[in-house]
């Protein structure tokens, strides 16, 4: 029989959010694993608010609804607290009731900012990355570094020359002609976000960019280090130099592509202990026989191909092709809260049992 298209609304309900989540839901485990980590950064959280004065946003709940952006590729904080309004499996896992009410987007902004000032960020990752520790996937012998450009949230018609008066235009969308002009970053700058670089990679067209810089973990493919950087000529090199240095331990090796098989990175990490397991030029590299023959090096050259898969989930899943802010740090906010975003999804998968 056919039933009738009864749309009465119901004033109560007797279901909760929890029970409506399916039990094998993906974002049960991963609400886990955040709230594990949260509760290790609770005292760096307390430091950041006043004892007096109105409650703010409560730094967990914003902290799981950035989460949701990333893993959802919401693309604004409007977008976010318009789905957080009528999105049950939202609500549950931000941690909001049912009819509990939703901040307004201006002020999610500026309690969001808060946290940049006490690197949260960092801390949340460390935190995850903890737990992959724990859980005994991580090593640290052997690893792969890579670098990938991120466009930055600023136009070409910004890029002008320093020390200029603003282009002649109506409103935000001046007419800029730039056809003929020599631009180079020690001579322009954009007004939109000065720390943005003209740079392009391969043969792609040059663009406003930042760079970002993944230390990956060869055993499952998990972040062990990331931070963003300024697109110059040798922030690549520079940021694996540091990375490296940080991370792997003394015998440890550290794979890469043919753009790291230069004299300045090989010496900089052999000098600290590491093998450079650099995928070789066809001339004038500083890669040699000596390495290449050994079989970990043939391992290390199949396994660096999975830091590629981060760089993908961050800039199709994570909206990172073009960053959402603008200035190196909360650029640098974006892409280590990015990664650990991602390594929460991959430990999930890790640690998942049979079907």
């Amino acid at each position: 029989m056919r039933g009738d298209d009864e749309q009465s609304g119901h004033l109560f309900s007797y279901v909760s959010p929890e029970q409506r989540v399916p039990t094998d839901h993906p974002l049960r485990a991963i609400r886990r694993m955040t709230d594990a980590a949260l509760r290790e950064l609770r005292p760096a959280l307390d430091r950041l608010y006043s004892k007096a004065g109105r409650p703010s946003v409560p730094p967990e709940q914003l902290l799981r609804a950035l989460l949701l952006q990333v893993l959802y590729s919401i693309r604004s904080e409007r977008m976010l607290i318009e789905q957080l309004e009528y999105n049950l499996l939202f609500r549950w896992f931000v941690g909001l009731a049912m009819d509990a009410e939703l901040w307004v987007p201006t002020t999610f902004t500026k309690n969001r900012a808060r946290l940049l000032e006490g690197e949260i960020a960092a801390r949340f990752f460390d935190a995850v990355t903890g737990q992959a520790d724990a859980a005994g996937l991580l090593s640290d012998e052997h690893f792969t570094v890579d670098g990938s450009l991120l466009q930055a949230w600023a136009s070409h018609k910004s890029f002008r020359p320093k020390d200029t008066p603003p282009a002649d235009g109506d409103g935000s969308n001046p007419t800029v002609d730039f056809r003929g002009e020599t631009r180079r970053n020690e001579t322009h700058a954009s007004t939109t976000d000065p720390d943005a670089r003209l740079a392009r990679k391969g043969g792609e067209a040059s663009r406003l960019a930042y760079h970002a810089h993944v230390l990956l973990d060869n055993r499952h493919g998990l972040v062990r280090n990331v931070c963003a950087t300024h697109a110059t000529g040798t922030a690549e090199v520079d940021a694996a130099v540091l990375m490296v240095k940080a991370t792997v331990r003394r015998g440890g090796t550290v794979g890469a592509d043919k753009g790291y098989d230069q004299r300045p990175f090989v010496d900089a990490v052999r000098a600290v202990g590491v093998t450079p397991h650099v995928a070789a030029k066809d001339a004038c590299g500083a890669i040699d026989g000596r390495t290449t023959r050994h079989v970990g090096y043939a391992i290390s050259q199949r396994k660096r191909k999975l830091v590629e898969q981060v760089f993908g989930w961050m800039k199709t899943v994570g909206g990172l092709r073009q960053v959402r802010h603008r200035g190196g740090r909360l650029v640098d906010w974006q892409v280590t809260f990015a990664a650990a975003a991602y390594n929460l999804v991959r430990l999930r998968t890790l640690t998942a049992g049979p079907a």
